[in-house]
């Protein structure tokens, strides 16, 4: 019989190494009709809305007794501006004078607008909101006026509270973006103006905006005139029973009150699905 060869323990030292090398070997072969191990795992439709900002501390106050001009960009350093004089209202009257006034191309950012803050904002082309704030809204926070189909207004970061009717008025043609925003007790965030003696076709974009209970609709906009509203990255706080209505769709008229038409995604006019909007 033939004498039996003693076995050797292989140390562990030297099979650490082979694993690995196995290992990585394995790692390089692609087995056909099989995913990668790499690939990115597919991203939801939506996202809620990040946390709101706290609203911030003014670092001044200053009255405003005549509309502010603004060309280029003019950075307000927190400091709160209220109306004063002939801008001391905070009514509904549609003829009230802003505190800012922007001309095309130009940007307003790191302000607060206290209360009372007359009509608010008005843009006469494309412009930038970046980081404003609307403590108590009086007739309107902006209007996006103009002429050119191409403008577009940005508002970016900021909020707005206490809109009984609107914070963002439309009367001009273009495209207004609201984005990084946050809204609470108001009327309607955003309206396409329903009765303007000279109606445009407007679009809108609202993205990862926070909206919080009460309030009526998040835009408001007229189908009849080739509008278009995209909603994504909705946030609604303390609405359980969804009164808020994300996108309304009206008959705008050049005289007199326009009508409400339809409510809730079209995939023509309102164009959002239920993942774009988060309840809280």
């Amino acid at each position: 019989m033939a004498a039996r060869t003693p076995s050797r323990r292989v140390a562990p030292a030297v099979l650490a190494p082979l694993a690995a090398v196995a290992l990585a070997v394995t790692a390089l072969v692609t087995v056909p009709g099989a995913a990668s191990a790499k690939a990115p795992a597919p991203q939801a439709a939506s996202e809620a809305a990040p946390a709101p900002a706290a609203w911030p501390t003014p670092s001044s106050d200053k009255l405003v007794t005549s509309t502010i001009k603004v060309t280029g960009t003019r950075d307000g350093g927190m400091v709160r501006y209220i109306g004063s004089g002939d801008l001391g209202t905070d009514g509904q009257s549609e003829s009230q004078d802003p505190l800012f006034e922007l001309a095309n191309g130009a940007t307003l950012q790191n302000v607060i607008l206290g209360s009372p803050a007359a009509d608010g904002i008005h843009c006469l082309g494309t412009c930038t909101l970046k980081n404003v704030w609307w403590q108590d809204v009086g007739e309107d926070a902006a209007t996006f006026k103009g002429t050119s189909a191409s403008q577009t207004m940005t508002i970016d970061g900021g909020g707005a509270r206490k809109a009984s009717d609107k914070v963002f008025q439309h009367n001009g043609p273009g495209t207004m973006i609201i984005k990084n925003f946050q809204v609470n007790d108001f009327g309607k965030l955003y309206r396409s103006c329903g009765n303007c003696k000279k109606q445009y076709e407007r679009h809108v974009v609202v993205q990862n905006v926070t909206v919080t209970s009460p309030g009526k609709s998040i835009v408001g906009i007229n189908s009849n005139y080739g509008d278009t509203a995209k909603l994504s990255g909705i946030t609604v706080v303390n609405d359980s029973s969804r009164k808020i209505s994300p996108c309304d769709r009206y008959k705008g008229v050049t005289s007199g009150e326009p009508s409400k038409i339809g409510s809730g995604p079209d995939g023509v006019h309102c164009l959002y699905s239920a993942s774009d909007i988060t309840y809280k």
